[in-house]
């Protein structure tokens, strides 16, 4: 009875500390795993201890991602964090990471978004050991980060499409039921995989001439068909090649674009696309509604039969139009780029949800 009647007075004691706004220590590891709830539904929260880094700590960070290095003049973006509803993102444990990962290996494989969220975790790790040395080493589309103390090795690999391009007579074939690049993944302790991006891009930024499956070879076919077709051919990869007692794996999600600015409310004629927006939107819903790409990906993952991981990050990232390089992706205006991200910025928060994962389990 004493025990029952002390348990009540702590828990209303708490409830009485956090209804007068005072701070509660609070472990955010065993919050997260005892309530459950949805890491990838919430909203941004202002946070006058972020931005996570600065990207001087990091000189490895693509020029590309560096906004405040090129001239971003406003720093509102850098301030927010990410606020699951009803429960609590654990902080970022840079060394715990190093330590659970300890002679293993970490792959990303996808396109430049792939890039983003590898060169941000790779920063993330960095300036939790600052002292540590690190080799960074490419070798054609492979870049490997290992932190050689802790023999890990942190990798990306550039593969926008997952499926295979070959050269022919005939020109560059897409073939949406060919994986043999997937040869590589075999080994590895935890895959993070992405695509979507340049499965849209057409004219000279298209990067074959024809597609195939099986026999079938088209000039095009409508984008999202065959994305799913690829997809598909990838989850049945996986179902039969990875063993998911040795390797942990997940796929990025659909990471948005913010090109149309009605998607979120502001009339078009009004705005450069992304260029000027400073501050994330308000609210747990994106106004333009759930992402195409993203409703075929998950299809296409509830149908394996392997249980792999979705780092949901697609609606946490449509709510930040402020988060792209804009005009500030290489140091001037020539280009608009509303498609990656600023560094530090959103990607962390994809990271942050990653690290949340793998220690959930």
């Amino acid at each position: 009875m004493k025990f029952i009647i002390v348990f009540v007075l702590i828990i209303h004691t708490l409830s009485m500390i956090v209804a007068h706004g005072k701070k509660v220590n609070i472990d955010h590891k065993k919050t997260i795993v005892k309530s459950g709830c949805d890491l990838f539904k919430g909203r941004w929260v202002y946070d006058e201890s972020y931005p996570l880094y600065e990207t001087s700590q990091c000189p490895f960070i693509e020029k590309e991602f560096d906004c405040q290095k090129n001239g971003r003049p406003d720093q509102f973006y850098l301030k927010y964090r990410w606020q699951p509803t009803g429960c609590n993102l654990p902080r970022f444990n840079g060394e715990d990471f190093l330590r659970r990962y300890k002679g293993k290996s970490v792959l990303f494989v996808g396109d430049s978004l792939s890039l983003n969220q590898w060169q941000s975790l790779t920063c993330m790790l960095h300036i939790t050991v600052p002292q540590a040395h690190y080799t960074l080493v490419r070798i054609g589309d492979l870049s490997l980060f290992t932190f050689t103390s802790y023999n890990i090795k942190v990798m990306f690999s550039r593969n926008a499409f997952l499926v295979d391009i070959f050269s022919e007579n005939i020109g560059r074939v897409l073939k949406l039921d060919s994986i043999e690049a997937a040869k590589t993944w075999k080994g590895i302790n935890v895959l993070i995989f992405d695509s979507w991006h340049w499965w849209l891009h057409t004219g000279r930024k298209q990067p074959w001439d024809f597609i195939q499956e099986g026999n079938n070879r088209f000039r095009d076919m409508d984008r999202l068909v065959a994305y799913e077709k690829g997809l598909k051919t990838w989850a049945n990869w996986i179902d039969t090649n990875i063993d998911i007692n040795k390797t942990r794996v997940f796929f990025q999600g659909v990471s948005p674009d913010h090109i149309n600015s009605e998607q979120w409310g502001t009339p078009r004629e009004s705005t450069k696309f992304c260029e000027g927006e400073e501050k994330p939107l308000l609210g747990t819903k994106y106004p333009g509604g759930p992402h195409p790409a993203e409703l075929v990906l998950e299809r296409v993952l509830s149908g394996m039969k392997k249980p792999i991981k979705l780092l949901d990050i697609t609606t946490l990232s449509q709510l930040r139009k402020d988060g792209h390089p804009s005009v500030y992706g290489h140091g001037g205006h020539r280009d608009m780029d509303c498609s990656h991200w600023c560094l530090a910025g959103v990607p962390d928060t994809w990271n942050q949800l990653l690290y949340a994962s793998l220690i959930q389990n």
